[in-house]
């Protein structure tokens, strides 16, 4: 008798050390959505070489990342980072950085903080200069990807009077960003023929 009731209060002391391990495993669980960003917004047409492109992709990748640790993964960080991200898919479809994030985010793994090329004020500027010159440009996308530049600009760096201007001045003329259109792209299902149609097709004199 005594054996058993000794089996079981160290049974109970296990659950008790487990538990706080369990719960601030449950606290620290992360919530993310992949952007669906499909075969990307922007095409070889764009005003951008691939390499800036690129460049551009793995910066603001690597500062969703590093927002992403500073605010503990909190919720506001990872809807920032799921934006920012396809922002990043977008330019870049095979970004390593981007795509590599973007999967760990999903298994709950938060990123590591990294030394970016840039601090973000200066990233800030970069983006605010490129995203004026592109909005001056005549293609629909060059405006698109100018408007998205401002206004990440802005949100990077709020002491950045210029980058706020800019932004607020898309906000008062209704040109606002609507992100949904990088963040969940309306993918058209893949339709394959029915067995054998294929094969009657051909046939066919």
């Amino acid at each position: 008798m005594l054996v058993l009731v000794k089996r079981v209060w160290q049974g109970l002391f296990g659950l008790w050390l487990i538990c706080p391990g369990l719960q601030a495993a449950e606290e620290n669980k992360i919530e993310y959505k992949p952007p669906v960003v499909g075969s990307g917004l922007f095409s070889d047409k764009l005003a951008m070489m691939d390499k800036e492109r690129e460049e551009y992709a793995i910066n603001i990748a690597n500062y969703a990342g590093n927002q992403i640790v500073d605010a503990k993964g909190s919720p506001a960080s990872l809807t920032q980072a799921r934006r920012l991200l396809a922002l990043s898919l977008h330019l870049s479809p095979r970004n390593r950085k981007a795509v590599v994030m973007n999967y760990q985010l999903e298994k709950g793994i938060l990123p590591q903080k990294v030394e970016g090329d840039y601090s973000a004020e200066v990233l800030a500027r970069l983006l605010l200069t490129r995203g004026q010159l592109l909005m001056k440009q005549p293609a629909e996308e060059d405006v698109l990807l100018g408007r998205c530049f401002i206004e990440v600009a802005a949100e990077m760096d709020p002491r950045n009077e210029d980058a706020v201007y800019a932004s607020e001045l898309l906000r008062l003329d209704n040109k606002k960003i609507s992100w949904d259109m990088l963040t969940d792209v309306k993918v058209k299902p893949l339709v394959l023929p029915a067995p054998g149609t294929a094969n009657k097709e051909e046939s066919r004199p």
